[in-house]
């Protein structure tokens, strides 16, 4: 429809609009479709968004029009006043600090609203807001498992698993997302006691160990110009300024692919490994449950960083 419609989604009225227009023109995957996904996951969703400030990637015209894709951290005008928002400093600022002021997904009717703006891609940081907006200590790490072509997905499996062991040995127990892009993410609760600058050096002494021992598949270095048939380990996406995609958000790429947890036996299956379409999420919740479930608990439910 080209007008508009509301809606009412756990009591909250909202207005959707131009839901038949095709985002993804290669799969003619419409704003309905994406509010259809958002909600169809939202339950294993919004543990994984719940007290974390999101930044949005929105494609107001489509994947196609990729010029007129943007990065969104504000909430916009005409935010709902039911949206939780916390106002932060700007990642990195020092100096005269910047505001943000971000919106904190959690409720369904909250990620309905994102979805009608068009906001494909939900990235939030490893650390939470408590109930005042005060930030927490980081309560998971993550690993961004990147490759240099040639090297593609299988090449980031066979990285993951000696992640996943070598993380085992400090009793981190990992989950693995592909990241429904080119590579593979990896995340493990932590005990939420250390500062991010911890969890990051911690990833980084890891990621050199792992490029020492396997020079052929493995780079620490974030040089482009070393990567080229490798798996760069990305240990700095646990620095407190970063954001990562959340599982279950979906892609801004040519297909509705989507940021999807996957079992180890997938992950060790590497020449089978793909990416997965936001059509295959409901029958792979229903079969194999939340993998994430881990990621969503308390802090005190991980190990601390040893050191």
């Amino acid at each position: 429809m080209a007008g508009s419609d509301s809606v009412e989604i756990d009591g909250r009225r909202l207005r959707v609009s131009n839901l038949d227009k095709v985002l993804y023109p290669g799969d003619g995957f419409t704003k309905h479709d994406v509010i259809t996904h958002y909600i169809a996951v939202s339950q294993a969703l919004l543990p994984q968004l719940a007290g974390r400030p999101a930044t949005r990637k929105r494609w107001p015209d489509g994947v196609q029009a990729a010029a007129g894709a943007f990065f969104e951290k504000n909430v916009p005008r005409g935010t709902p006043p039911w949206v939780r928002s916390v106002e932060l400093d700007s990642p990195g600022s020092t100096r005269n600090r910047e505001r943000v002021t971000y919106p904190v997904v959690d409720s369904l009717a909250t990620l309905v609203w994102l979805a009608n703006l068009a906001a494909l891609e939900l990235h939030v940081p490893q650390w939470r807001v408590g109930p005042r907006g005060g930030v927490r200590q980081p309560d998971r790490l993550v690993v961004d498992l990147d490759p240099g072509a040639p090297a593609g997905l299988a090449e980031c499996a066979e990285v993951a698993t000696l992640v996943r062991d070598r993380l085992g040995a400090d009793a981190f127990t990992t989950v693995a997302v592909t990241s429904g892009s080119k590579g593979l993410q990896l995340y493990a609760p932590t005990a939420g006691t250390q500062d991010s600058a911890v969890v990051r050096d911690y990833m980084r002494g890891i990621a050199q160990e792992l490029a020492g021992a396997h020079r052929g598949l493995v780079v620490a270095r974030m040089d482009k110009s070393v990567r080229a048939g490798k798996v760069f380990i990305d240990w700095s996406q646990n620095d407190s300024a970063k954001t990562t995609i959340a599982p279950y958000s979906l892609r801004g790429r040519d297909r509705p692919w989507a940021a999807t947890p996957r079992t180890w036996a997938e992950v060790e299956d590497a020449g089978s490994l793909r990416q997965v379409l936001a059509a295959d999420l409901p029958d792979r919740l229903a079969d194999l449950g939340d993998l994430t479930a881990a990621l969503a608990g308390d802090a005190e439910d991980g190990p601390r960083i040893p050191g």
